[in-house]
């Protein structure tokens, strides 16, 4: 990755500084912070990015440039640098210790430039980077040191007058600097020396000088400077005369502006770095200049140096150095008008997001670019906004802010600032105050996931129901749903239907899609994937023509997830690969590094370790100097499963126990069902049986389980796993009934498992030819799936020749053959006609349900049948149990309960 990155556009030509340039290369070393110090003006920015420039090549992992220009909290330092070294931070955490962890083994050089005005953090930010990271550099620049340990300060000194004069010249017009006789340049050259010193060769104040060359000689310039500085001559020539200079040639060159231009200035001092001419001319609603005066103002302040013109992106874009934009705030101020001027900028941004909310709906990505451009105008709106009498303003621009900070890595900021704007609303009963609360919602779920985001979203829809405005908390409907997840899976699909719909009645494609990717997740959830992915299909690909991509990659990685389960991993490992692409550009962990989960694990259903690994390599840097993990939903269960694969079941029972680190007394039933699932099958590998059976009876009794067919099958397979030595007929009973669950429900690459696990069994049984024949049709079935292929079951001898031989033929066997042979090799089941043994797997899930008094409607939500289905197989455990209604099957269901403990104890 070397080069160098981030850096900003040099907008002029640099000249001269060659024997500094060379000084502070020599100067910068690995583990430690060289400081260049000087006052504004003084070029400490440019001679940084010239070394940045000359450094390039010299550091393997690049030369990366953090600017601090626009950061107005301290606290944002840590996150500032980290998007310059394209580190992802996860919500909630010190990034100053991720920050650090990512960068232990890097060797590279970053720029923090404009250190100043948040010089406590940035100290605290550069020490701790340097005392974890031997190998990184540091260049400040600031007008003051840092005071870090070990840091060395170079004060960076006037020009040479060689160098000044060559600066000067280049930007002064043609004809002041192109003398046409020896003689007029002679005379030229004395001038110019004679202004260079008085402005004590700082490169500022030479460039605002050279701005007049149009408009006055050079000998008018050098008399015109002498007044002002009369009282700045005699003495040495140190730091206190040299901001003194700038501040006198600042003073100078503001004298000399036309009336326009003056105004112009003051106000345009109201802007964050970067504002565009659509801006300047909206200044002309506070009265004075018309929006043509202004325009040409602004080519005015322009040529004069005290505005620089960006030209490189698709709109210019203006800015004010630091310094002169501090002097135009004096003089804002001194006018009176920093009040007004700041409302407008606020009316200004409030407009201007307005203005782009189509594109919200027709192209995110264009979108975040054009908010994001605007950001530190727009933060700087919202805070004015939001300390005004009136806050509203400041409070609608919050929310309609809500899009960035959701998507991308500024959501702890997003979070404060609405936080803020929903207390100065506590209160209110109107849509504002709903919006301020879904956008709170919104942003709180990628930032902070968590049950406050479903909390924040219900209360911002009852408000919003109550003032009779529902469109104004109408995205928060999805997260509803979200939150029912803990309740049910037919609860929280009825509701993400009833969002989706109501979103599609009122034209808001952005919910309505929201809504539907959600009911394609709980038919994942349901293990029903060929609904799953009927539904993500075209839901996806119209969340990605509108740039939506948080919830587009979202939608990807469950896609996979059911493709893969649906048994086509080459299929899943494209829409996985795309599901990271899609969330890459927004530089979030949440939605990066959920995209990256799901594509290591179908790498490890591929039997790809060592893909698998690399896809969550960059999330490893995220740990922080303590070892605590960063929220990444699925990572410890794929960390476990990758651990698995390796044959390292102590390590992977340790990861899934720290899913539930933060509980002070670990409990195996909070743990996800899927882990809780590979805990029992690492707890077995690890030889601590008894722990595995204890898990696994847990999660055979939890309600979630009876409405997961492949958690169902996953306890039954691991049970009968665990029974192999001590009641192999148990087991085979057990297999038997897990595979018939993976048949029923389509769980196409579970059934391999299926097949491995009785081919094993069968051997220890003595049945080698069975055996053979299975492992032989798994080994068929992992080829024809995409997944790597696993070494047959080892027998001695004569065995060993009929077990190669068998499963030649299983080979020749597809998928539904090889299930279909063992269930005859089975022998036949001899169901009786009567009791519970005669109920088959759909009929005992219909009378569990019943018994725990669910009606009709409410088992064929769970189950995912019709009711006329749940009906005809009541009416079938009726017969075969001899009861005649809900009340007796809830009295054979307890007294069934009661015999299985007692056979368990």
């Amino acid at each position: 990755m070397s080069g160098f990155r981030h850096a900003p556009a040099e907008l002029s030509s640099f000249v001269g500084r060659v024997e500094e340039l060379a000084a502070v290369g020599a100067a910068v070393a690995s583990g430690r912070v060289l400081t260049l110090t000087g006052p504004g003006g003084c070029g400490k920015t440019r001679l940084a990015m010239r070394l940045c420039q000359a450094a390039a090549g010299e550091w393997p992992d690049g030369v990366f440039w953090a600017g601090l220009e626009q950061e107005t909290d301290g606290g944002q330092v840590g996150h500032r640098m980290a998007a310059a070294l394209d580190v992802l931070l996860p919500a909630g955490r010190d990034p100053v210790a991720v920050l650090a962890a990512a960068l232990r083994e890097r060797e590279l050089l970053v720029v923090l430039d404009n250190c100043e005005h948040v010089l406590d953090d940035a100290a605290g930010v550069v020490a701790a980077v340097l005392a974890a990271c031997p190998r990184v550099a540091v260049v400040a620049t600031s007008r003051s040191r840092l005071g870090v340990p070990g840091e060395r300060v170079w004060p960076v000194p006037p020009m040479s007058l060689a160098d000044a004069l060559e600066l000067f010249l280049e930007r002064v017009d043609p004809p002041a600097g192109s003398p046409s006789d020896d003689t007029a340049a002679r005379a030229a050259g004395s001038q110019a020396r004679r202004i260079c010193d008085r402005l004590d060769r700082l490169p500022l104040a030479l460039e605002l000088a050279a701005g007049w060359a149009g408009a006055l000689s050079l000998t008018q310039i050098a008399d015109s400077l002498s007044a002002p500085f009369d009282l700045l001559d005699g003495g040495a020539r140190t730091t206190p005369f040299r901001q003194r200079t700038l501040q006198a040639s600042m003073s100078w060159s503001h004298d000399l502006l036309d009336d326009d231009e003056r105004v112009l200035f003051r106000r345009a001092g109201v802007f964050e770095p970067g504002f565009t001419a659509d801006a300047v001319a909206r200044l002309a609603e506070l009265g004075g200049p018309g929006r043509g005066r202004l325009l040409k103002a602004l080519r005015g302040l322009i040529d004069k140096s005290l505005v620089v013109a960006d030209t490189t992106g698709a709109v210019a874009r203006y800015r004010m150095l630091g310094v002169v934009r501090a002097y135009a705030l004096d003089r804002l101020a001194e006018a009176q008008e920093d009040t007004a001027a700041r409302d407008l900028h606020l009316d200004l941004h409030v407009s201007l997001l307005e203005g782009l909310a189509p594109l919200l709906e027709t192209g995110k990505d264009a979108w975040r670019a054009q908010v994001g451009a605007a950001y530190p105008n727009v933060r700087a709106a919202i805070e004015w906004g939001l300390s005004r009498p009136d806050t509203a303003r400041g409070r609608r621009l919050a929310a309609d802010c809500a899009w960035l900070w959701h998507l991308e890595g500024r959501g702890a900021e997003g979070v404060a600032l609405l936080r803020r704007a929903a207390a100065l609303g506590a209160g209110e009963r109107g849509p504002l105050q709903a919006r301020v609360l879904a956008a709170l919602a919104f942003v709180l779920n990628t930032a902070e996931p968590g049950m406050e985001a479903f909390e924040v979203a219900r209360a911002a829809r009852e408000l919003a129901r109550a003032a009779g405005a529902p469109e104004a908390a109408r995205p928060a409907g999805p997260l509803i749903a979200i939150g029912l997840l803990a309740t049910g899976l037919p609860e929280a699909l009825a509701e993400a239907r009833a969002v989706r719909d109501e979103a599609v009645q009122a034209g808001d494609g952005f919910v309505a899609d929201c809504a539907e990717a959600f009911v394609a997740l709980v038919h994942v959830l349901g293990d029903d994937y060929r609904q799953a992915i009927a539904c993500f299909e075209p839901v996806v690909e119209r969340l990605l023509r509108r740039g939506d991509r948080g919830v587009a990659s979202f939608a990807l990685g469950w896609w996979a997830l059911a493709a893969a389960r649906s048994g086509t991993l080459e299929r899943a490992a494209e829409l996985a690969g795309r599901a990271v692409a899609t969330a890459e550009p927004l530089r979030d962990l949440h939605w990066t590094g959920s995209a990256r989960v799901v594509l290591a694990e179908i790498r490890i259903l591929q039997g790809r370790l060592r893909e698998a690994a690399a896809a969550l390599e960059p999330m490893e840097r995220l740990f922080d100097a303590a070892g605590r993990l960063p929220f990444i939903t699925g990572w410890e269960r794929t960390q476990a499963m990758l651990a698995l694969g390796h044959d390292r079941p102590r390590e992977a029972v340790e990861w899934c126990w720290q899913e539930v680190r933060w509980q002070d007394e670990p409990d195996a039933a909070w743990l996800a069902p899927d882990t809780q699932i590979v805990l029992a099958a690492a707890l077995r590998r690890s030889g601590e049986q008894a722990s595995a059976a204890r898990v696994l009876e847990v999660l055979a009794r939890s309600p979630v389980t009876g409405r997961m067919p492949r958690v169902r099958a996953g306890v039954l397979d691991e049970q009968a796993l665990l029974a192999h030595e001590s009641d192999p007929e148990r087991a085979l009973r057990l297999h038997h009934e897990a595979l018939r669950i993976r048949v029923e429900h389509d769980l196409v690459f579970d059934r391999v498992a299926s097949l491995e696990a009785l081919a094993l069994l069968n051997l220890r049984r003595g049945a080698v030819e069975a055996a053979g024949v299975l492992a032989g049709a798994a080994g068929r079935a992992r080829a024809d799936l995409g997944a790597a292929p696993r070494p047959l079951p080892s027998a001695d001898g004569e065995d060993g020749e009929t077990l190669r031989t068998a499963a030649e033929r299983g080979r020749a066997m597809d998928l539904d053959a090889a299930v279909a042979y063992a269930t005859r090799a089975r022998g036949p089941r001899r169901r009786p006609g009567s009791g519970w043994e005669s109920l088959t797997p759909a009929e005992r899930s219909v009378a569990g349900l019943a018994a725990e008094g669910l009606s009709n409607p409410e088992i064929a939500a769970r189950l995912f049948v019709s009711r006329g289905t749940v009906k005809t197989h009541l009416a079938h455990v009726y017969a075969k149990l001899q009861v005649a209604n809900r009340t007796e099957l809830a009295r054979a269901t307890s007294a069934r309960d009661g015999e299985d403990a007692t056979r368990t104890g």
